[in-house]
């Protein structure tokens, strides 16, 4: 295995995990420590290239340290990512990636993400202490996909509210992009809700069983983002919302579970300027994490302490909210304003 520090200065650490002897090529990125050990998932999928994979965990561990704050966690924000088909990944790829998450000693903690499972955990806990949401143990969170699409699912409620008048979904047009787990449990509690669902998925298979199941429309992967709906729900990739797919949107609201949906930070002005109200993906995604941090931090009352944090993002949703509608623009300006705050109060 060949460990490289890469010196890139909007981040603490940044390493490049390699060994081609087993088709290993990964990056674990370390952006802030400011309120504590940085924590954020491992994912695995096909990258066009290392400079794609790296750009993303640079991205993704960003948005972690935001997340993070915003859910008023003690901790700091980290990524990684490991470059292939996470169909085939292998033991020895996610043992060797436990050793490089050791060599950080404690500066960052992992956890389940894209193209992983509560499983994969246990593996890497083999060889590492640092990794949450491990399936048994004393402190064990398991899958946070089921609290991340219940944070998503009242976020979800407040966009509404502020949107429409009514956090009533029922009768609603909710279009979701992405069916794995979280998705999936987003679908299911949108369902018992009332809302009438347009979902779209890479896999055929998977979309033809889900839309059998909750009586959806469905959309092709590209075209779910041009349907008409009133909520749109990105629950795949991330950097999605471009100047190009923002001008063929016709929703009137957007919230998610996707990291990093805008492109660049002047798509939530671009949103704002045709009048879709969008709701911050690292406010209205951070169930996950927090269920994970009950993990890290060893909360003895996992149940409490998830709803006591998920009723703090309602009301920090609520805030960026009403001060974007006071000062006319992106709630997306106001989130990244309102968790800078959080971030210096916090630390000073």
């Amino acid at each position: 295995m060949q460990i490289s520090r890469l010196p890139i200065s909007s981040h603490e650490t940044v390493l490049r995990v390699c060994d081609d002897t087993i088709g290993l090529t990964g990056f674990i990125a370390v952006h802030s420590t400011k309120l504590g050990p940085a924590a954020g998932g491992l994912r695995m999928r096909r990258y066009t290239s290392e400079d794609a994979a790296l750009t993303d965990a640079l991205r993704l561990s960003e948005g972690m340290t935001y997340k993070n704050a915003a859910a008023g966690l003690p901790l700091g924000g980290g990524k990684a990512v490991i470059m292939g088909d996470a169909t085939q990944k292998t033991s020895a790829q996610l043992l060797t990636f436990a050793r490089a998450i050791n060599t950080l000693e404690g500066t960052y903690w992992t956890a389940e993400d894209m193209g992983m499972s509560p499983d994969d955990m246990a593996l890497l806990a083999t060889e590492t202490k640092f990794v949450a949401g491990l399936p048994n143990g004393p402190h064990a969170s398991g899958d946070p996909s089921p609290i991340t699409a219940r944070g998503i699912f009242q976020s979800l409620k407040i966009t509404a509210q502020h949107r429409f008048g009514s956090a009533d979904l029922k009768g609603r047009k909710v279009a979701v992009q992405g069916l794995g787990h979280v998705g999936t449990y987003l679908c299911d509690l949108l369902h018992n809700a009332g809302a009438k669902l347009i979902i779209a998925d890479i896999e055929p298979k998977r979309v033809a069983k889900l839309a059998k199941k909750y009586g959806a429309t469905i959309a092709g992967p590209n075209e779910i983002l041009t349907v008409e709906a009133d909520i749109f729900a990105p629950c795949a990739i991330g950097a999605i919302l471009n100047q190009d797919s923002i001008a063929k949107l016709r929703v009137a609201a957007i919230c998610g579970g996707a990291n990093n949906q805008l492109a660049t930070p002047e798509d939530g002005a671009r949103l704002h300027a045709r009048g879709i109200l969008y709701a911050p993906d690292f406010v209205a995604n951070a169930g996950g994490i927090i269920n994970v941090a009950t993990e890290v931090l060893g909360i003895a009352d996992r149940a409490a302490y998830v709803d006591e944090k998920l009723a703090a993002v309602e009301l920090t949703l609520e805030r960026i909210f009403e001060r974007a509608a006071s000062l006319d623009c992106s709630p997306a300006e106001v989130a990244v304003s309102i968790v800078d705050e959080m971030l210096t109060d916090r630390a000073a």
